[in-house]
């Protein structure tokens, strides 16, 4: 084991106590095969780019939940322009879409409907989620450019809509099951974070490290949320959606994303 390996991994030790329940809500931990093979140097452009798409895809369905459900009309239109110049980087590849300039801005005031009992707690996580992933996609972003690495467009992984077939289609279940597969991406994030982050360099390391309280605390409030709102106990749903999230990440997968599952190349080697 090489020293950088070594302090690495006595960095993940510092987050035991926060990785605990996330590992005992997740039905798996990140097999060994997908760790061998997104460590590799030649996968960190790639990997780092499905990063940064996953901060806005993780802003994107908060947005999308408060629209829904929560805001009133002025509010969600004033939210869908906090992501538009994110989403024109990612989409068109739009080097002046004002990202930047939108990172330092994002205080808008949201009015929520007041005739929804859970309709403030949903909206206050919410918005710190968004604020939070969107601050990550420029951290990852401030990264890319350090390293010289260029944004180039990529395909999506299966995994979030394998998730998303587990989701009941009429409400309040639908709701219900949106939060219970946001809290398994947001927990999956996070011990994936910690599972490669032994066997990176430390700036990189130390980076998704310090990732680990915001992506555990966004897990927890997923759940609470779903708890809150759901007219009967959850669990049945969250073990349900937890067995179909272990298979997505244990299965073959034929590309290399920050949530595929074992890469199917490697079991032919």
């Amino acid at each position: 084991m090489d020293a950088a390996r070594s302090i690495n991994r006595s960095y993940v030790m510092n987050y035991t106590d926060l990785l605990a329940p996330v590992h005992q809500f997740l039905h798996c931990r990140t097999p060994q095969l997908w760790i061998d093979e997104a460590r590799k140097a030649e996968h960190l452009p790639l990997l780092l780019t499905d990063h940064m798409i996953c901060e806005l895809k993780a802003a994107q369905t908060a947005t999308w939940l408060i629209r829904k459900y929560v805001a009133d009309k002025p509010s969600g239109d004033a939210m869908l322009a906090w992501l538009q110049p994110y989403e024109a980087f990612i989409h068109r590849e739009d080097r002046d879409s004002g990202f930047i300039e939108a990172h330092k801005n994002l205080s808008k005031r949201i009015i929520a409907r007041n005739d929804i009992p859970w309709g403030d707690e949903l909206l206050d996580k919410m918005v710190l989620l968004i604020k939070e992933e969107l601050h990550h996609f420029y951290q990852v972003w401030e990264i890319m450019q350090a390293r010289n690495i260029p944004y180039r467009k990529i395909s999506a992984s299966r995994y979030a809509k394998g998730l998303m077939r587990e989701v009941t289609t009429h409400e309040p279940l639908t709701l219900v099951d949106k939060l219970i597969c946001g809290a398994y991406i947001e927990a999956r994030s996070c011990e994936r974070f910690a599972s490669l982050a032994p066997y990176l360099d430390e700036e990189l390391a130390r980076f998704y490290l310090s990732l680990l309280r915001s992506e555990a605390r966004h897990y927890q409030d997923y759940l609470a949320l779903a708890a809150r709102i759901a007219p009967f106990d959850i669990s049945a749903r969250v073990r349900l959606i937890g067995e179909t999230e272990a298979r997505l990440i244990q299965e073959p997968d034929n590309e290399l994303r920050f949530h595929s599952g074992v890469p199917a190349w490697r079991l032919t080697q």
